[in-house]
């Protein structure tokens, strides 16, 4: 038999198996491809850049989102701050309000003056357009941002909508802001225009009381403190000051109420002689608040020829005074006698503007003073007090003299 053309070398090992003569030769692994030994580590390098891209995508996206709601969150604060300064110039408007317009309500025109009034009006006016466009403004919702979304995808649509929210809160600074700045203009426009008008109300007192002498003291001195109180307030506009005009409006209705009820007691044939008697004991009293009384009998006197006086007064401030005189007194006007008797009760009231002057803890040394006081103004007729109570010292109608 033949052996293989390539015998094994000496000392070698034939492992092969010979089956039915053929011998199979023994099998040896082929080397790994180093093309693909490549690609696989082009394959994971491309994941692990992947990978880093999507971690930078998504840590960007992280930042992004954070940055866009720290922006928002800053100026919905501001936008907060600014809502609640509008609230607090609503709300004080809303008092100048109500306060004005308490004001214009109670003028009956009797006092305040027409154009001051007609200002008032206007400002009242354009103030309430101004509170309601304001609470219009304020009633604004304020942006929020929804929970964080985890995706980076998801992130940059929410930072989007963030920012857009962020300029609508910007918008929302500015509108309070400006809805806050017009409210204070308005109540500043409003007090101004309420102050000036009370202040022509309280100013025109005076010449209202001067041309209602007749009527009741009480009513004059109701006026009289309510237009110092107006005159003496601060120039601000608030409830106290609504009150105090009430006030004045109240005591000027209630004086012209009161005067007529007045006159109307005086009606008649010696209507005429009544009232030239009041406004003379009015001028030897300046200062002096007298009302009065006539009756057909005074103490007694009034029938005949007689003639009865009976003066009452108030050491108040201002001090004031009642005198009752009788249907006589003004039938015999203008006499000496009526003068005099006139002056005497005068004598009594005028002892509110000089307390102190006299001894008045006696009936006798009242009569005295009053007498001492008619003479001393120059009325001598004996119906001064003379003839009832006899003449005083001469020493008294000097101190009576210093009584003016």
């Amino acid at each position: 038999m033949t052996g293989p053309s390539n015998p094994l070398a000496p000392g070698g090992h034939d492992l092969g198996t010979t089956f039915g003569g053929s011998v199979i030769a023994p099998q040896v692994p082929a080397p790994r491809s180093r093309r693909r030994l490549a690609g696989l580590i082009w394959t994971g390098i491309g994941v692990v850049v992947a990978v880093g891209v999507c971690a930078a995508v998504q840590v960007g996206a992280n930042l992004g989102y954070d940055d866009a709601l720290d922006d928002f969150e800053a100026t919905v604060d501001d936008a907060a701050d600014s809502g609640l300064l509008l609230a607090d110039e609503l709300t004080a408007l809303d008092d100048t309000l109500a306060a004005a317009s308490g004001i214009a309500d109670a003028d009956s025109g009797t006092l305040m003056d027409a154009a001051s009034k007609d200002a008032l009006v206007i400002a009242i006016d354009e103030a309430a357009t101004t509170a309601s466009d304001g609470a219009t403004a304020r009633e604004q919702p304020l942006p929020s941002a929804v929970e964080k979304p985890t995706w980076a995808w998801e992130l940059f649509g929410e930072t989007t909508q963030l920012n857009s929210d962020r300029v609508a809160a910007d918008d929302l600074v500015a509108d309070f802001d400006a809805a806050g700045e017009a409210a204070a203009d308005a109540a500043r426009t409003v007090d101004e225009a309420g102050t000036a008008a009370i202040r022509s109300a309280a100013d025109a007192a005076p010449g209202f009381e001067a041309a209602h002498v007749s009527a009741r003291n009480l009513d004059i001195i109701a006026l009289r403190s309510a237009a110092e109180q107006l005159q003496q307030s601060e120039a601000v506009l608030d409830s106290t000051t609504a009150t105090a005009y009430a006030e004045l409006e109240s005591a000027a209705s209630q004086m012209l109420i009161s005067e007529q009820a007045e006159l109307a007691e005086k009606a008649g044939p010696l209507y005429n002689a009544r009232l030239e008697i009041e406004a003379f004991a009015r001028a030897l009293a300046p200062g002096v608040l007298i009302e009065f009384d006539w009756s057909e009998l005074v103490n007694g006197y009034g029938y005949a020829d007689s003639m009865g006086g009976y003066a009452t007064w108030w050491y108040d401030d201002p001090g004031y005074a009642t005198i009752e005189l009788s249907n006589s007194v003004a039938a015999y006007w203008p006499s000496a006698r009526s003068e005099a008797l006139v002056a005497h009760e005068v004598g009594h009231t005028i002892s509110v503007k000089c307390d102190g002057m006299y001894d008045d803890s006696t009936q006798a040394n009242i009569e005295a003073w009053a007498t001492a006081w008619a003479i001393s103004m120059g009325y001598t007729d004996v119906a001064n007090g003379t003839s009832a109570y006899g003449p005083p010292p001469q020493s008294l109608i000097d101190a009576a003299a210093g009584c003016r």
